[in-house]
């Protein structure tokens, strides 16, 4: 499969991901970092191929495990994969109860299953009263308070899970990011990510008709920058992915 675009130790591939990594040769892509569909939560294109296109969330989650799989194939060893998620809301009408889930878990079980070791996990902070404008949450409205406050809740973060693919016989790999300041290491060592900007994020395209994919991608850019920072070197062979397909 030959990439859209691709210059010195990059390519740019505009197919599907689940077969353009599958195609790929084995220990290809230095660094991974993501946001995949959040099982049923958008609707990007009436497409089922669309990973989001499914009819429970157990199929979701078996389109993704065989993602996973070919992810891990793809990965060169010793190198980390960073996924973007957060926990979903259930609903009423198709859970028979209001809570949430652990759609964290799940992604970090799949990954797992593939071959992947557990590395870290960190929370994204997030404002609660932007999501409470947005979603019209039910914990998080004030009036829920005087109502019945055993139904308030806290905010829901955003997560970056990280994993690594390990070998058994690992060669020594150097990476240190230059010219790094203690205070900056500091920041990205924290288990909470405090300064991220939540709406700097690549939602300017709209969908203009309505065979047009929408892109609605909530992976601020502050925290690409943070994470190709810690596990990328210069000169990594990068590879574009779009986890949709």
């Amino acid at each position: 499969m030959q990439p859209e675009y691709q210059g010195q130790n990059w390519a740019v591939y505009l197919a599907d991901t689940v077969e353009v990594m599958h195609a790929m040769p084995e220990g290809t892509i230095d660094c991974a970092i993501f946001s995949p569909p959040f099982s049923d939560l958008f609707v990007y294109s009436d497409s089922e191929r669309d990973m989001g296109n499914c009819g429970s969330h157990d199929e979701f989650m078996r389109h993704y495990r065989y993602f996973a799989e070919g992810l891990f194939k793809a990965m060169k060893p010793g190198r980390i994969v960073c996924v973007h998620c957060t926990d979903l809301p259930s609903r009423k009408g198709r859970d028979g109860f209001i809570g949430l889930h652990d759609f964290s878990g799940d992604l970090i079980h799949a990954h797992q299953a593939a071959g992947f070791v557990y590395h870290a996990r960190c929370t994204i902070w997030k404002d609660p009263v932007v999501e409470m404008q947005r979603t019209k949450a039910l914990g998080l409205l004030y009036k829920q308070l005087k109502k019945d406050s055993a139904m308030s809740r806290v905010g829901m973060p955003d997560y970056m899970l990280f994993f690594r693919k390990d070998e058994p016989n690992p060669q020594p790999i150097t990476h240190e990011p230059a010219d790094l300041p203690v205070e900056m290491w500091q920041e990205l060592a924290s288990p909470v990510w405090m300064t991220v900007r939540q709406g700097h994020v690549l939602n300017g395209r709209q969908a203009r008709g309505q065979e047009d994919e929408r892109h609605i991608c909530p992976l601020q850019l502050d925290v690409i920058e943070r994470c190709l920072t810690l596990y990328s070197n210069p000169g990594d062979a990068g590879r574009a992915l779009s986890v949709r397909g």
